[in-house]
């Protein structure tokens, strides 16, 4: 380890109940902690996080050559109100902290994944405390994870130690180490001991006491854990937790009596049972063929004996991270029902769901959304667009609703520019444009058609009403008018000034338009109003008469 690493120690509250062996040199003892949390950082633990993902871990062993008494008759229950934490650097800062969660406290790390087979709380509750476990002994728990995750970068672990009813205040000196794969075959890739000056022991007072030493290397490090895939195609790695010194063993430790279960601590296993009998692994020292397990070396807890075998998962846990995962980017299911890769931001943008970080779009990620299906005679059902469209239904949309099962309605948009209220399919069939489910006119602003705008040289523009009025000496000539020149004479046709005497539109004036002129002045027809005054009267006669002697 870097001697430019510094020291974060985290202390969390204790809660010790029960003791009794498991046999032979092992004495498990179980126990109810509130633990107080010692972390080894080389920087604050400021990133610490809390998220979940992963198994069941445990460590007891039991051996010997003398049978112990029966474990209810050495239960000795005791409670410990709960601690504040203390949070001690190197630097001698000291600050008292409340508990703050399974874990540690801070924002997790992104892609951050949690292995473990215990189910035990890591602020406290029942333990049982591998009474017996000798000095150079290892707890080790390894974990299998997707072939895609690797190499992965460890992040932090945790391990439960702890004292029954002890006489003495007790230091234990440790060391973590990781592998590659499984622990006696695999490949060692870090180990990291305390020195009790930048990697402080486990120190706890006398009495009944339990540690959570949280060991994490900054993310700012340049000597990160870095985990690569096995050789063997496990897709596995392993944690372990040495014990290098006792606080006081008097022997090799493979008897009962070397290692007084008052005067030194013990890691722990869990009190739910032996999850994983094949993944919590013991490196033994060597106590003979009688030893647990038989001339020490590594041993699964499967092939230990029934005598020295835990009866519980190691309590420790890895947080780990895969440096393949893309923080903040995964599948994301649109209202519509398609699903995008895309980051949790613009899912959100979207009104998506986020399915999470490294997530991937498949066939079954994202649900097919239901919406209105409005059929001819008005009817509405909730379907599918598939089924909608199956049934021969209009399908409005993903998470729009029929009412009563009608079709619901909303704004509709004419040709004319006109808005009127309608469904989806009645608005259709006028020609318009629906503006959606729930909307109105009143706050729907629906596009005025254009027309033909004449202006006052005679050239055409195709504009709305308002445009065309807005300029100088123009006339709109009325909404779907266009500014088709038939004639070729250059002038839109509906621009061209026509003779005023030319009543029939023949092209040229003759006795024609006066008579068909006075049948329609007599009539009061709207076509005799010539000097377009809005009411026919002498003055429309007159005018007509004088447009009448001038000619064209």
């Amino acid at each position: 380890m870097s001697l430019f690493h510094r020291l974060f120690v985290r202390l969390l509250g204790s809660r010790v109940v029960g003791f009794a062996p498991r046999s032979s040199r092992f004495t498990a003892i179980p126990a109810v902690l509130m633990v107080p949390a010692l972390a080894v950082w080389p920087a604050p633990p400021s990133w610490v996080g809390s998220t979940h993902s992963g198994s069941s871990t445990a460590l007891a062993q039991v051996r010997g050559e003398v049978s112990p008494p029966s474990r209810s008759d050495l239960e000795s229950p005791v409670v410990l109100g709960e601690l504040p934490t203390l949070w001690v650097t190197s630097l001698g800062y000291v600050e008292y902290l409340e508990p703050i969660g399974q874990g540690g406290g801070g924002d997790p790390r992104s892609c951050e994944v949690i292995s473990t087979h215990t189910d035990a709380n890591f602020e406290g509750g029942s333990f049982v405390i591998q009474a017996g476990f000798a000095e150079n002994e290892v707890a080790a728990a390894q974990y299998t994870i997707p072939s895609n995750s690797f190499p992965i970068r460890i992040d932090t672990t945790e391990v439960i130690v702890a004292q029954q009813n002890a006489i003495v205040p007790t230091t234990t000196k440790w060391t973590m180490l990781f592998w590659s794969g499984r622990p006696d075959t695999g490949t060692l890739v870090a180990s990291y001991s305390s020195d009790g000056v930048l990697l402080p022991h486990i120190t706890m007072p006398p009495g009944t006491n339990g540690t959570n030493l949280l060991f994490g290397i900054d993310p700012s490090d340049p000597e990160q854990i870095i985990i690569n895939a096995p050789g063997d195609g496990s897709n596995t790695f392993t944690i372990g937790f040495r014990i290098d010194d006792h606080n006081q063993q008097v022997g090799s430790g493979c008897s009962s009596g070397d290692i007084p279960s008052n005067r030194n601590a013990f890691p722990t296993t869990d009190v739910s049972g032996l999850a994983q009998p094949t993944l919590n692994w013991l490196k033994g020292i060597n106590c003979g063929p009688f030893g647990c397990p038989p001339n020490g070396g590594w041993v699964r807890f499967s092939n230990l004996n029934s005598l020295c075998r835990p009866s519980g998962d190691w309590v420790m846990r890895a947080k780990w991270t895969s440096l393949n995962c893309q923080p903040g980017v995964g599948a994301c299911c649109l209202p519509s029902g398609q699903c995008q890769v895309t980051t949790i931001g613009l899912c959100q943008s979207q009104a998506g769901q986020y399915q999470g970080d490294n997530s991937s779009c498949g066939p079954e990620t994202c649900p097919a959304p239901t919406g209105a299906c409005c059929f001819s005679n008005n009817f509405c059902l909730t379907l599918k667009e598939v089924d909608c469209q199956g049934a021969g239904g209009t399908w409005l949309g993903p998470a729009t609703a029929c009412v009563n099962n009608q079709c619901p309605s909303g704004a509709c948009c004419l040709p004319l520019g006109n808005c009127v209220t309608s469904t989806q399919a009645a608005c259709l069939g006028q020609g318009g444009t629906f503006q959606g489910v729930g909307s109105s006119c009143q706050s729907t602003n629906c596009p005025q058609p254009s027309g033909a705008c004449c202006l006052g040289n005679g050239f055409c523009l195709s504009l709305s009403e308002t445009e065309c009025l807005g300029l100088p000496d123009a006339t709109f000539k009325g909404p779907l008018t266009t500014c088709v020149d038939g004639n070729g004479n250059g002038t839109a046709d509906i621009c061209e000034t026509l003779c005023p005497a030319d009543f029939d539109q023949s092209g040229f004036v003759d006795i024609e338009d006066y008579t068909s002129f006075v049948m329609a002045f007599e009539l009061g027809d709207d076509s005799a109003d010539f000097d377009e005054s809005g009411f026919v009267d002498i003055e429309d006669f007159v005018g007509f008469v004088l447009a009448f002697e001038e000619g064209c």
